[in-house]
């Protein structure tokens, strides 16, 4: 990450939240794009030094993302969000959950919902990202799979991604 773009991630365990404010040097629209186009998505959404592949997608209010996270070895780790509340540009709300290659949701992992929101800080754009658990068990289970090491990572590939769009 560029040393002065922001980047805080707040731990709430009394209200089982994770608030992640992130700072991108490319404009809002751009930003937004790669939150919610496949294409773009299958660059960026993943720590190194997994990738991401998109099976379905279909960015509407009662759609879905249906994707993998994979392991150098081919392993894959499969999540299935569902959209709720779009508002183009501005922000949107998912329920996100751990699936199979089905879409299956696993019900032994947690599932929480998301409140995607973007705005603008001068030519930069910044997500605010809230993250709500249904218990502090399942806040503190992402945690300890390594959420902050892995959003960090992934937020740093989005750097780069943006880094070529934009010259």
């Amino acid at each position: 990450m560029k040393a002065n773009l922001q980047f805080d991630f707040l731990v709430d365990k009394e209200n089982n939240t994770l608030t992640i404010k992130r700072e991108f040097a490319a404009n809002r629209q751009l930003v937004w794009d790669c939150y919610t186009k496949a294409e773009l998505l299958n660059q960026w959404f993943a720590p190194k030094p997994f990738t991401t592949k998109t099976k379905s997608m279909d960015f509407r209010e009662g759609g879905h993302w249906h994707y993998a996270m994979v392991e150098p070895n081919g392993t894959e780790y499969w999540g299935y969000t569902e959209y709720h509340g779009i508002n183009p540009i501005d922000d949107y709300r998912t329920v996100d959950a751990f699936s199979d290659s089905e879409g299956n949701i696993n019900p032994d992992l947690p599932k929480a919902k998301w409140h995607v929101q973007f705005s603008d800080s001068n030519d930069h754009a910044v997500v605010t990202t809230v993250v709500n658990y249904e218990s502090l068990e399942d806040l503190e289970t992402v945690i300890n799979m390594g959420m902050e090491e892995g959003m960090t990572s992934t937020l740093e590939r989005l750097d780069e991604l943006l880094e070529g769009l934009t010259k």
